[in-house]
């Protein structure tokens, strides 16, 4: 029986196809937004002014907006209900940047208006963190004590990664059609802008899609390797 952490037929067969459709994913969206980020939009709106336009339109006068380090680094943080935008974005006005800061704001609407698949993501966010920590060694410790439950309750756990990671679509895709809307609404982009927004979230999104994939290929190999055993 082959050790978790080594590779092994099912590592093969599906753990590396996995990661390389993760790697395809990291590689499309970085030069979709390279692309587009040389691409300026016909309002010269950077992308913190964009956020800020959509967030007050939205009556979301208190949520602030901060430029932080990194390359699309970018995110919504709901404790400090804040808007924190990559260099790339904060300060730019491309069509990139305008996409990702509103694709953020998407992300601040959702939480005003509590909407449920964020809500279920931030609800199940520090069980996932402790099932990502402590299920793998778990399924070390009872497969070499010959404990099947102890097995099977990190099986359990590292599941519920997998879990955050299929929420996490909906909750993702949802912000990218607000932005869009959005954006459209106020006339911020023009319709060539439009496209290149959609691109540049489109390739995003294929990286949460990815992530789901890698997740549900550890997954599987788990529960191949381990989840069936009841010797030893």
């Amino acid at each position: 029986m082959p050790f978790f952490y080594l590779p092994d037929r099912y590592y093969i067969l599906l753990v590396i196809p996995a990661m390389l459709i993760a790697l395809w994913a990291q590689m499309r969206v970085k030069s979709t937004f390279a692309k587009y980020s040389r691409e300026g939009t016909y309002g010269g709106l950077t992308g913190a002014q964009a956020a800020r336009r959509i967030l007050d339109a939205n009556g979301l006068t208190d949520v602030r907006i901060e430029p932080v380090r990194g390359s699309l680094t970018d995110h919504y943080d709901p404790r400090d209900k804040v808007v924190r935008l990559s260099m790339d974005v904060y300060g730019c006005d491309t069509v990139a940047a305008v996409g990702v800061a509103a694709h953020e704001t998407g992300h601040a609407i959702q939480h005003a208006v509590g909407y449920f698949p964020l809500q279920l993501r931030n609800a199940i966010i520090p069980i996932t963190n402790i099932g990502s920590q402590l299920s793998i060694p778990l399924v070390f410790i009872g497969y070499f004590l010959g404990m099947q439950p102890l097995v099977s309750l990190g099986i359990l756990l590292f599941s519920l990664v997998t879990v955050f990671q299929l929420i996490t679509l909906p909750v993702e895709f949802n912000a990218s059609r607000r932005a869009l809307a959005t954006l459209d609404e106020y006339g911020m982009v023009n319709d060539y802008e439009h496209e290149g927004v959609r691109k540049v979230l489109s390739a995003a999104a294929l990286t949460y899609v990815a992530a789901l994939i890698v997740s549900l290929a550890n997954l599987l190999r788990l529960i191949l390797l381990f989840g069936g055993r009841r010797d030893d």
